[in-house]
């Protein structure tokens, strides 16, 4: 079964009858990159945040449809897809959210007195 970001390049490729080549000159990304993601079936690390742009551009959808794509294909869960007009869905949110799951007791203590220590501090002006 293809993996969430498979999918999408693979729906994509398919309704507007692009290749690979197709997508990665749009995109600005290299053809073997476009490969790769469309037939790599387990994705173990997130796709760098140019790589996504590029693909966001080369396949002509939202930049959080793909990233989303991706992180499901991470297996990381998103949360808050949606979003609100006054209060939209950050990406960056929802990936530190899904990801923190994944670290250890010790780690998410690490993780959070470090959270912690951001909030407390003081602007420098």
């Amino acid at each position: 079964m293809a993996n969430a970001l498979q999918q999408l390049i693979r729906e994509r490729l398919d309704r507007k009858g692009w290749s690979y080549g197709d997508v990665a000159r749009r995109g600005g990304v290299p053809r073997s990159t476009v490969h790769h993601l469309a037939t790599t079936d387990r994705v173990v690390r997130m796709p760098q945040s140019t790589t996504l742009e590029g693909l966001s551009k080369g396949l002509e959808l939202p930049l959080d449809t793909v990233r989303r794509a991706a992180a499901e294909a991470c297996g990381i869960h998103v949360y808050g897809a949606e979003g609100t007009a006054a209060h939209p869905a950050d990406p960056e949110v929802d990936l530190l959210i899904a990801s923190v799951q994944k670290l250890s007791a010790d780690d998410r203590r690490h993780v959070a007195a470090l959270v912690e220590s951001l909030l407390d501090r003081t602007p420098k002006q």
